[in-house]
């Protein structure tokens, strides 16, 4: 009867573990939902850029990074690690997509991680569009006094 019990609790035990390595699986797959995981993975491939602000996408499977200097950044899950770049300016094209709350993105440097990125919300993806623009301001623009800022700079 002693050994019965045993099997049992073995079979219990086993089961609880396959449990619980599958649900670590799924939030790993979900870990960029986690906005300081994010910073830390960013923050790691790239320790010299301050980031400003942070956007994931509805599946949490991509983040835009806003960074300092109009710079823009990109964390994608390839489900064994994360892979970051910043965009480089003039290196990106940028639609909007027929849902209104999405961005079909052209990575000219990394074409692997072009696609259609859905937001949660239109305004969501409009803020990034205009992270992504912002990443086109040419240098001479950069060096203009406060006063001289032109009206299709001002919002």
């Amino acid at each position: 009867m002693g050994i019965i019990v045993w099997c049992v609790l073995f079979v219990i035990v086993i089961f609880f573990a396959f449990v619980a390595t599958r649900m670590a699986a799924q939030n790993k797959e979900d870990g960029l939902h986690d906005t300081g995981l994010a910073i830390i993975e960013f923050g790691r491939a790239f320790p010299n850029e301050a980031i400003r602000q942070l956007q994931a996408t509805e599946n949490g499977q991509a983040v835009f990074v806003r960074l300092h200097d109009n710079k823009a950044g990109f964390m994608r899950n390839m489900s064994r690690h994360f892979s970051c770049h910043v965009i480089e300016p003039g290196r990106v094209r940028v639609i909007g997509s027929e849902t209104g709350r999405g961005l079909v993105i052209d990575f000219l440097d990394a074409p692997h991680h072009n696609g259609n990125f859905e937001f949660a919300t239109a305004k969501e993806a409009s803020e990034v569009s205009l992270w992504l623009l912002g990443n086109y301001i040419a240098e001479p623009d950069k060096d203009l006094p406060p006063g001289n800022i032109s009206a299709a700079n001002q919002q």
